[in-house]
């Protein structure tokens, strides 16, 4: 059980790289860039699939058990002050995980054909994959402001 959610941090992580890589791209190589955007639109997609199928594991397992799993790293320990990095996975999270992929999912199939003729398009694909990133990073979160 704590094998697999060693591999949680993945969740949030690996939707990054399309928006990052999309939006350097976009500054940098305009007109190659907008020659692959329907390439672009399916790695995002494909991406959040794979992320929705590592949602899904935490989730039949918090089925079968019921358990919550915590990781957090310390940053920097002061007399006062600490700042502490890392991730939760209990129910909430799973369930809010395969939410905000499916509806991730769901919303870049359909703006592929929507958006199709739009200018727009590639820099829509760059903001949603990145607001689908940053979701799964809040609520994957161990927490917000921590004293």
């Amino acid at each position: 059980m704590e094998h697999t959610y060693q591999y949680s941090w993945i969740i949030p992580v690996l939707t990054l790289p399309v928006p990052m890589l999309l939006g350097l791209g976009l500054l940098l190589f305009p007109a190659a860039i907008k020659k692959r955007r329907r390439i672009w639109a399916f790695t995002s997609v494909f991406f959040l699939s794979i992320v929705l199928i590592f949602s899904i594991d935490p989730s039949i397992q918090h089925i079968n058990n019921g358990s919550i799993y915590q990781y957090v790293w310390s940053w920097t320990i002061n007399n006062d002050f600490s700042l502490e990095f890392g991730y939760l996975i209990d129910p909430l999270t799973s369930i809010l995980s395969i939410l905000i992929t499916t509806v991730g999912i769901l919303v870049l199939i359909y703006s592929d054909n929507y958006m199709s003729h739009d200018q727009g398009y590639l820099r829509f694909f760059a903001y949603m994959s990145f607001f689908n990133n940053l979701m799964l990073a809040l609520v994957t979160s161990s927490n917000l402001i921590q004293k």
